[in-house]
């Protein structure tokens, strides 16, 4: 089977120059209906897209169900315990077999015509069978199983049967920081139960640049920093760390936290009473994992983007947000809480309070986020600036957390994938490396 693509699209977008130190992107990409048509067949039909957790789905017969790349799809634990991604949309007349948002079932039931398919996607019920001639087979409409696989426990499916990269192959560089977020617990991480379920009336790319963005912390999150200075948490003015290129559009920052983490990162923005508890899980981390791992993995703040549209936060909480276009100005946001299946639960209450405060849509940052992507998007109705500048931080030997080395790694694949198609390993990249030759031979 070919996928067929829509021709590529018109015009460059991105302007890539390490010659001279320069990054600029056409805000077309942002608001042009077209642009956003041609990402879902170019991007989001033809990735890796995530799907969900393995904890939201721990029993035999519990799903969840929701919406990937734009399609409806029922993440499911069958009776023989394998994890599949199911099309939510029946074979025979196209209804969702499954309308709840979570729960458990032996069996999914369309309400169309009572169709009825098995936790793992067979159909095993059709009413008045007698209707279908002698060539009917059941097994000729089960419903459709994406391939899917899962790393540490973050399952992700793909819809393009050609898809030449394994999973692992395609998270690339991404699976070092999936592996400090998996590693701290030894018993698992676990979805929270409850999702947040919001918008925004911008583009969807700029929800990724935003989170991968630390230059803006202190300018744009104010309130967060007098909040936090006045529990006695002094946010660093230039917060030590560095900023990544991944791979295959991944990026990542990390960074000297700004607060306090829940797990083992002791701040006065907690009770006194905890402080000793967490100093001692901060030890046997030591322990199992040696100094070096074990502060990235307890005393380091990270963000973590997957492209195309997956970010993962691990700060004073750990969020998951999963980043859906809906239009060329608009996007949709799924948000859940990750936290280690053995916490203590004054330190899990902690850890959901602080998740809310900071992270949460009602909270001190995420508003702020909300807004100001916002009013980047108004602002590109003034089509006489054409382009935005995305070149911080290039040339430099080290990237810091301030650079935006992360949002070119984005741009870089995204602007691939959209005019060629191509993800060949050779010339894969731009990394810090392409940048720096550039800012030296300049």
């Amino acid at each position: 089977m070919t996928i067929e693509l829509q021709r590529p699209v018109d015009g460059q977008i991105v302007f890539d120059d390490p010659e001279n130190l320069s990054f600029r992107v056409d805000r077309r990409a942002y608001t042009d209906d077209d642009v956003a048509a041609q990402e879902m067949t170019r991007i989001f039909d033809r990735c890796w897209l995530y799907v969900g957790h393995e904890s939201e789905v721990p029993e035999l017969g519990s799903y969840v169900s929701r919406d990937v790349g734009g399609r409806p799809v029922v993440m499911a634990r069958g009776s023989d315990g394998v994890i599949r991604v199911l099309a939510n949309s029946c074979p025979h007349r196209g209804a969702l077999i499954c309308s709840q948002p979570a729960g458990q079932a032996r069996s999914f039931r369309c309400p169309y015509h009572d169709w009825t398919f098995s936790n793992q996607g067979d159909l095993v019920g059709v009413p008045l069978p007698d209707g279908y001639g002698p060539g009917f087979r059941k097994s000729d409409f089960d419903l459709a199983r994406h391939r899917s696989d899962s790393y540490r426990g973050f399952v992700f499916a793909t819809f393009d049967p050609e898809q030449p990269r394994t999973l692992t192959e395609y998270l690339a560089g991404a699976t070092e920081y999936l592996d400090l977020i998996a590693d701290q617990s030894e018993v698992g991480m676990e979805v929270i139960q409850g999702a947040q379920l919001h918008g925004a009336r911008a583009n969807w790319k700029l929800m990724m640049e935003n989170s991968v963005d630390i230059y803006h912390f202190r300018a744009l999150h104010k309130r967060y920093v007098s909040y936090i200075e006045s529990l006695g948490t002094m946010a660093p003015r230039r917060r030590g760390g560095f900023a990544r290129a991944l791979g295959r559009g991944h990026g990542a920052n990390e960074l000297v936290p700004a607060a306090a983490r829940p797990l083992a990162y002791w701040t006065p923005m907690f009770p006194a009473e905890v402080r000793s508890r967490m100093e001692a899980t901060a030890a046997r981390f030591v322990e199992r994992f040696g100094a070096e791992r074990a502060q990235r993995i307890t005393g380091a703040n990270r963000a973590l983007m997957i492209f195309p549209n997956l970010m993962i936060i691990d700060a004073i909480g750990i969020t998951i947000r999963k980043i859906d276009p809906v239009s060329a100005g608009q996007m949709s946001i799924t948000s859940v809480a990750l936290a280690p299946k053995d916490e203590d639960p004054d330190i899990r209450e902690l850890r959901k309070s602080h998740y809310l405060t900071f992270l949460g849509p009602a909270g001190f940052a995420t508003p702020d986020d909300i807004e100001i992507i916002e009013s980047c998007q108004r602002g590109y109705l003034n089509r006489t600036l054409r382009h935005s500048d995305l070149s911080r931080g290039m040339g430099k030997e080290v990237p810091e957390t301030t650079d935006e080395l992360p949002a070119r790694e984005f741009w870089r694949q995204w602007d691939r994938l959209m005019h060629d198609g191509d993800d060949r390993e050779e010339g894969h990249h731009l990394t810090q490396r392409a940048e720096r030759q550039g800012g030296q031979r300049r």
